[in-house]
C-alpha cells in the first residue's frame, strides 16, 4: 500500500529553526524529520512513498538523490514526477519513492488530487510531513478495513502548550504538570487511509484545502470514520517543538524510534 506524503507547505511558523529548507527536511537527531516518519511507515511493511512537493522541493530531490547507490533506478514519470526504486543494500533499503512537484502555492487538497494517478485506483495511506507518532499503522489499517469508510482519520490528544495548574478549594496550587495531555477533545493527527472515493469528493483547484470542505463532505455523507490514538503524537509546528523532539532523540527516549 503506497503513502502519501503531504511535504509541500512554507512551514512559516518554524522559520526560526531554517527558512532555507522546506520543514520536512529540518533534522531531528541529525536526520530530517520525514526520513524518521517513512521509516516508522517502513518499519510496519509500508515501503512505497509518494511525496507532493512544493516550497523548495529540490532539498527534497536532491537528499533522495544523494542517498541514492549505483544499484539504484530512476525514472521520469512525466515532467514533473520521478520514481526512484532503492536497493536491498542501500540506505533506503528497497524503499520505493516517487517525488511529485505538485505546485509552488497548490493547498493540501490540491496535492493530493494531482497525484491521483499514481495511485493505481488503490486504497492509500495519507499523512503530514511534519509530524511523528507510536501509532499502531497495522491497528490503524484493520480498524479503517472494519468501519468500511472512505477515509480514516486518527484522532490524537496533543499535548498542551503551558503548564497546567491542579488548584484547591483554599487556592492553593495542589499538582503541576508541565507537559499534559489534552484531557478534552481530540484533534486531527494526520495518518489516514484513504479508499479512492475520496477523490469524489475534491478537485484540483490550487486553494483546496483538504481539512475544510472534502473533510465536511465526508462527514457529512458519515463516509469518516475516526481511530482513536491515546499514544504519543507530536507535530514539529514552533521552534520548541523542534527542540522537544531533539531531546527525545538525544535522551534514547523517541517513542517514534522502533526500527
Amino acid at each position: 500500500m503506497k503513502t502519501v506524503i503531504l511535504c509541500g507547505g512554507l512551514g512559516t511558523r518554524i522559520r526560526d529553526v531554517a527558512d532555507d529548507i522546506p520543514k520536512p527536511m529540518i533534522q531531528v537527531g541529525g536526520m530530517p524529520i520525514i526520513w524518521h516518519l517513512m521509516q516508522y511507515y517502513a518499519s510496519f511493511g509500508h515501503r512505497e512513498f509518494i511525496l507532493c512537493m512544493g516550497y523548495k522541493g529540490e532539498v527534497i530531490r536532491d537528499f533522495f538523490h544523494s542517498a541514492m547507490s549505483s544499484a539504484s533506478s530512476k525514472t521520469l514519470v512525466d515532467a514533473q514526477t520521478e520514481h526512484i526504486q532503492f536497493s536491498a543494500t542501500d540506505k533506503f533499503s528497497n524503499w520505493s519513492v516517487t517525488l511529485a512537484d505538485t505546485g509552488q502555492t497548490a493547498m493540501t487538497g490540491s496535492r493530493i488530487f494531482k497525484i491521483r494517478k499514481l495511485l493505481n485506483n488503490e486504497t492509500f495511506m495519507l499523512t503530514y510531513g511534519d509530524g511523528l507518532s507510536d501509532i499502531d499503522i497495522s491497528g490503524l489499517l484493520k480498524f479503517h478495513s472494519e468501519k468500511n469508510r472512505t477515509v480514516t482519520v486518527t484522532g490524537v490528544r496533543p499535548p498542551a502548550r503551558f503548564g497546567e495548574l491542579q488548584i484547591g478549594d483554599d487556592g492553593l496550587a495542589t499538582g503541576f504538570n508541565e507537559k499534559p495531555q489534552a484531557s478534552a477533545g481530540m484533534i486531527s493527527g494526520g495518518f489516514f487511509v484513504c479508499q479512492q472515493e475520496v477523490f469524489e469528493h475534491m478537485n484540483g483547484h490550487d486553494d483546496l484545502v483538504f481539512e475544510q470542505e472534502p473533510m465536511k463532505s465526508l462527514v457529512a455523507n458519515k463516509q469518516l470514520s475516526v481511530y482513536q490514538h491515546n499514544g504519543f503524537w507530536q507535530c514539529m509546528d514552533t521552534y520548541r517543538d523542534w527542540q522537544l523532539l531533539n531531546s527525545m532523540i538525544d535522551q534514547d527516549k523517541a517513542p517514534w524510534k522502533i526500527w
